[in-house]
């Protein structure tokens, strides 16, 4: 390849990048706004007089970490290829966030069959209705991250790689994985400590 057609590519590249983080911010501030009005519902409906407090599965303390996990591998694996020395080890990283998203998926799939072994349906109590909704809705996110995460690692396996390439799209992902993670790390604390009480004490129904 001459000079001025790595120039060219080059340019295409940035200009590419630079589409899809705006992109991304975009559907970004899109599921926010999603997330936070059922946030909002579920706070006003723990609030009535039918709501039950719930007993979290201990398998939503595995999730989590896995998440965690897994953005700390795309982060790494981001870091390794901007560092442009190492793509054996990117790819290590890579494939290891997206097998930690994978399992995420599998554990909340087994949160949900603890919570239905303990008849808590998804109609009937609101705080089971909304756990089903909220953790089915993070799940449809993270699956949809996945697909992001399967172009980027289609990228990273052609035989000729290459890390600049790869570094803008691994970073596009560990980004959209931070997000995942906040949201769900607020979620999670929403379903763990959000009682009847203290919903009905912030909509003033107490």
């Amino acid at each position: 390849m001459t000079a001025s057609a790595t120039l060219r590519f080059e340019e295409r590249e940035r200009d590419h990048a630079a589409a899809a983080s705006i992109g991304l911010w975009v559907f970004i501030g899109v599921a926010t706004a999603l997330f936070s009005l059922f946030a909002t519902a579920y706070v006003m409906r723990m609030s009535g007089s039918d709501a039950i407090a719930l007993a979290l599965p201990w398998q939503l303390w595995l999730s989590t970490a896995l998440l965690a996990a897994g953005g700390a591998a795309l982060r790494q694996a981001g870091a390794a290829a901007r560092a442009g020395r190492d793509l054996a080890r990117t790819r290590r990283l890579l494939l290891a966030g997206g097998l930690c998203a994978l399992a995420f998926l599998a554990v909340q799939l087994w949160a949900w069959q603890a919570l239905l072994a303990a008849q808590v349906m998804p109609a009937g109590n609101p705080g089971g209705s909304f756990f089903y909704l909220l953790t089915a809705m993070h799940g449809l996110h993270v699956a949809g991250g996945l697909a992001g995460w399967a172009w980027t690692a289609r990228a990273a396996w052609r035989p000729a790689a290459r890390l600049a390439d790869l570094a803008w799209r691994i970073g596009l992902v560990a980004r959209y994985w931070r997000f995942m993670l906040a949201v769900w790390l607020l979620l999670f604390a929403m379903l763990a400590w959000l009682t009847p009480e203290v919903a009905r004490v912030i909509c003033g129904t107490a």
